[in-house]
């Protein structure tokens, strides 16, 4: 067998094995989202997490959280235990929360946001449709955004519209059931008798909300999001932090991809990025994979291996570093 027709046969072996991983590490993340989406709308009425606002009652877990100041206006408890028992149910868990979250941040990136958000859930589901309807990923592109195997459709534009509403009304109806009873507000809504300030919660929340999934769910994520951003600065601040690396000696692999304008991986990011970009510039990414599954897609039709691989520790550090090397604007 000849040396290169071997190594060709090698590559689309070694393409395809990173094909099917990268094809059940879609699956399992589809998994994670849809079953975090679910617990997002049924903690409260599961007393999972939400607070009473008439009982002015933490619920976590089932359970009732008390800090134990009733127990200390009660006269039942010093004013040293009841410092104690803040301490110890309050900011200790909340400091241990924040270290684990900041933590994994610090190593993978916006992994929640990827993984697990529910609002970024609804942003890939609402990006696919809008793409169905007209061929963009959002409202604002001014051109489309190619995809193989999909052509725009204006069938699509009234479901996009609904998809944007019902996701608005249910955003508002589930925050308003972390707050107050969750069987008061559903008996209220279906028997018609809400009271005025729970009805102007759930008009307002719903406009609010269908906005910005119909109009700037990506601004939301990339820059209105707390908790993303907060991931973000963790990442940007450890250079050993999982990354997408590309294989730039490769670049002219890219000019023969089978989407226009050799941009596979770019045309798959749902937020819209260039994977191809330094770390820099891929401030708000999420860890999706999806340009890695693109691109190897893409270079596994040419019996090529991928030129976006994901890396963590020592090499992210040496693409980092090579970044800093490359990028003039480093050293100005």
């Amino acid at each position: 067998m000849p040396p290169d027709l071997s190594a060709q046969k090698s590559a689309l072996a070694t393409s395809t094995q990173v094909k099917s991983g990268l094809g059940r590490l879609q699956k399992f993340r589809n998994a994670t989202q849809g079953g975090f989406f679910l617990l997002f709308l049924l903690a409260p009425a599961l007393n999972l997490l939400r607070f009473d606002l008439y009982e002015a009652q933490l619920w976590l877990l089932g359970m009732r959280w008390s800090l134990g100041i009733d127990a200390f206006t009660r006269g039942e408890i010093n004013a040293t235990q009841v410092g104690i028992s803040i301490i110890l149910r309050a900011f200790l868990p909340a400091l241990i929360l924040i270290v684990v979250f900041l933590g994994l941040a610090y190593r993978y990136g916006r992994l929640y946001c990827g993984w697990l958000c529910p609002h970024f859930s609804v942003v890939e589901t609402l990006n696919n449709l809008l793409h169905r309807a007209c061929g963009k990923l959002s409202l604002w592109d001014r051109s489309i955004t190619p995809r193989a195997h999909t052509q725009p459709n204006g069938r699509w534009w009234p479901l996009f519209a609904l998809s944007c509403a019902l996701m608005g009304f249910l955003w508002a109806i589930t925050l308003l059931t972390y707050l107050l009873p969750p069987s008061v507000i559903w008996s209220n809504l279906l028997h018609g008798t809400l009271t005025a300030n729970q009805a102007r919660f759930i008009v307002i929340g719903s406009l609010v909300f269908t906005a910005e999934f119909a109009f700037a769910r990506h601004l939301f994520c990339r820059f209105g999001c707390a908790v993303g951003l907060f991931q973000s600065l963790a990442w940007m601040a450890n250079p050993r932090g999982l990354v997408v690396t590309f294989a730039r000696e490769r670049a002219r692999d890219c000019r023969t991809c089978d989407e226009p304008r050799g941009s596979a991986c770019d045309n798959a990011c749902p937020m819209r990025l260039n994977p191809r970009n330094i770390k820099r510039k891929m401030f708000s990414c999420v860890q999706c994979g999806q340009c890695l599954d693109a691109c190897n897609t893409s270079q596994q039709a040419q019996s090529r291996e991928p030129t976006l691989v994901w890396h963590v520790g020592a090499e992210a550090l040496r693409e980092t570093l090579r970044q800093r090397r490359k990028d003039p604007s480093e050293h100005s």
